[in-house]
C-alpha cells in the first residue's frame, strides 16, 4: 500500500476551452502523458457530459495504471478541473514519474489559480 497521492484543483484554466470539453482529446493526451512518464496503462474510460440542449458540458475520465491511476474531471463553465495522480511504490518507487506526470498535466491546463496536496498512502505502523 505504500504510495503517493497527488491531488490538485485547477481554477481559471487558460488552456483552449475545447480541452475541457473534448473527451477523446483529453483521453489521448492523458494516456500519452502516462506513457511518456514511464507508467503502465492497463485501461481507460473517459465520458463527455452534455447539457439539456445537447451542448458539451465537461468530461470525467480515468486512466488505470499498473501502478494505480490518473483521474481528471472538467468544469468548462468555470474553466476548472480536478486532478488525481496516485501511484503505488510496492515494487519500485514511482514517485518521480507521478510528480512529472502531475506537473505536465497542470502545465497543460495552465491554471491561473492552483490548490494542490500530496498525501503519503499506506504507511501503516511507520
Amino acid at each position: 500500500m505504500n504510495g503517493l497521492h497527488l491531488i490538485a484543483d485547477l481554477h481559471d484554466c487558460r488552456c483552449p476551452a475545447s480541452f475541457l470539453l473534448d473527451a477523446a482529446a483529453l483521453e489521448s493526451f492523458s494516456v500519452d502523458a502516462c506513457q511518456r512518464h514511464g507508467l503502465t496503462v492497463v485501461g481507460r474510460l473517459f465520458h463527455a457530459f452534455h447539457d439539456a440542449n445537447g451542448q458539451p458540458a465537461g468530461v470525467t475520465g480515468a486512466v488505470v495504471l499498473a501502478e494505480s491511476h490518473l483521474a481528471l474531471h472538467t468544469w468548462p463553465e468555470i474553466a476548472s478541473a480536478t486532478l488525481d495522480v496516485y501511484v503505488c511504490n510496492y515494487s519500485g518507487d514511482n514517485s518521480a514519474q507521478a510528480n512529472a506526470l502531475f506537473a505536465e498535466i497542470i502545465a497543460t491546463f495552465a491554471p491561473a489559480r492552483l490548490e494542490k496536496k500530496e498525501v503519503a498512502r499506506g504507511h501503516l505502523g511507520d
